[in-house]
């Protein structure tokens, strides 16, 4: 069969316009849900979805380690929010076990109320870190430690009063640190209690010969960590009777999870299937006992005079070599989102009335077009690994086409029907990067 070059070109042509119309109407019309309604989802099972991270210590400040988990956690948490799912974010409060018995033992040897009052949280530190470097060749602080958590585990007076102290001080900062993460709202959550004499272990061999176990139980009856993950897990699966469990935690901890999740099934709780680790590299060179940490308020610190730097500097060499030299990061995104409403604002979104897709098939339209396209795949992919890779490269190449389309796609002076168009494809685009940037974690500004 002869088919003619001409109506085959015509056929092409005829395709790409109807999709493009397309595309560009589900982004005026559906907007928020532009993506997460795709058929790739169809088969993805919706429910309660429990994500446990950021999870920081009580009695110690918020570092960059626990940052790296509070923006993975949040954007896993984010992502099966805009997929449908009832998201419940845990925020497991570090506030048991032996490290808070050597801080108990260590406030009573080298602690001040009076520097307590005037920086709770650098005191502390400072209390965490001499006493661990006195423990290295003392075991009598080693032993006062274990019977500070001993006195704990058993509810003694003096002992709980020292960490409720402890708790109120650091769960008051931290509401504070949270508030800089627009939309996190945890469930604080602390398990103690567990009371039997002897060293718990479960074997976790295949052969049943203890060649591989897991200690739950200390020897003189007081809880481990995996002890109160077990309990944790129990508890929320009552409470919240979830269909899926995410952990987010540094690499370190696979292991244990590893452990976690064979106990709980041993214990005929076949729901541990659906609970999930998620790890993310190490922040090298952190160590909490030697202080050697990079805490959450300096990097901020840092961010801000940096920022301030570049503002005092923005007339002598201008925006552009600013943001080169930032580099792909979320400077960049927001740069480019707050340019796009700002076109918005001055010459609308051309969402008023008919547009003409074949005024948009000019090679950089096409480019963007297509990109958005992929969107749905992103966000499946995503999902599937729980990853933020693959949103952060998705929006980072749609503001790279979003500039250069900005540059040579001109809205004034245009004709009308021409501007809108492209103020039809910027106002697409505009749409998807802001909600791409809510599901990382990221509030877009509309100015810059």
């Amino acid at each position: 069969m002869y088919i003619n070059e001409q109506d085959n070109h015509l056929e092409v042509y005829t395709f790409v316009f109807v999709l493009f119309q397309k595309v560009l109407e589900q982004l005026c019309q559906e907007r928020h849900k532009f993506g997460v309604k795709s058929e790739l989802f169809d088969g993805l099972k919706k429910g309660t979805t429990v994500v446990e991270f950021s999870s920081p210590n009580i009695a110690k400040k918020f570092h960059a380690g626990h940052l790296r988990s509070t923006i993975i956690g949040n954007f896993i948490a984010n992502l099966k929010e805009s997929l449908g799912n009832n998201v419940i974010r845990v925020n497991y409060l570090g506030d048991w076990g032996m490290q808070f018995g050597l801080l108990g033992a260590g406030f009573q040897l080298f602690g001040c109320q009076e520097k307590l009052k005037k920086n709770p949280l650098q005191h502390l530190f400072d209390v965490y870190v001499q006493v661990n470097k006195e423990a290295e060749n003392n075991e009598v602080i080693g032993q006062a430690a274990r019977e500070f958590f001993r006195r704990l585990e058993q509810q003694e007076h003096q002992a709980l009063l020292l960490w409720k102290q402890f708790r109120e001080i650091t769960v008051e900062e931290y509401q504070q640190v949270y508030k800089a993460f627009v939309g996190l709202n945890f469930c604080l959550n602390c398990f103690i209690k567990l009371k039997q004499k002897g060293t718990g272990v479960v074997d976790l061999s295949s052969a049943g010969d203890m060649s591989s176990y897991s200690t739950v139980l200390r020897s003189d009856g007081t809880s481990l960590y995996i002890t109160r993950d077990l309990a944790a897990a129990i508890d929320r699966k009552e409470r919240y009777n979830f269909d899926e469990m995410i952990y987010v935690t540094d690499k370190s901890q696979g292991i244990h999870f590893q452990q976690l999740f064979q106990i709980l099934l041993a214990m005929g709780h076949s729901w541990a299937e659906r609970c999930q680790h998620v790890p993310f590299g190490l922040v090298q060179g952190m160590k909490t006992r030697l202080g050697e940490v990079v805490f959450l308020e300096d990097v901020l610190d840092e961010a801000r005079a940096r920022m301030l730097r570049n503002m005092s500097q923005f007339l002598e060499i201008g925006i552009s070599r600013i943001l080169q030299a930032q580099g792909d990061t979320g400077v960049f995104l927001q740069y480019t989102h707050a340019r796009l409403c700002s076109l918005i604002h001055r010459y609308g979104d051309g969402e008023e009335g008919a547009f003409d897709p074949s005024l948009l098939l000019d090679q950089r339209s096409i480019s963007i077009l297509q990109h958005l396209l992929r969107y749905d795949e992103v966000l499946y992919q995503s999902v599937q690994d729980l990853q933020p890779k693959h949103l952060v490269n998705f929006l980072m190449t749609l503001s790279h086409l979003a500039a250069s389309a900005h540059r040579e796609l001109p809205v004034k002076g245009s004709p009308q029907a021409v501007a809108q168009a492209r103020l039809r494809l910027f106002g697409g685009v505009c749409t998807v990067l802001a909600n791409g940037m809510k599901i990382l974690g990221i509030t877009p500004v509309e100015k810059m």
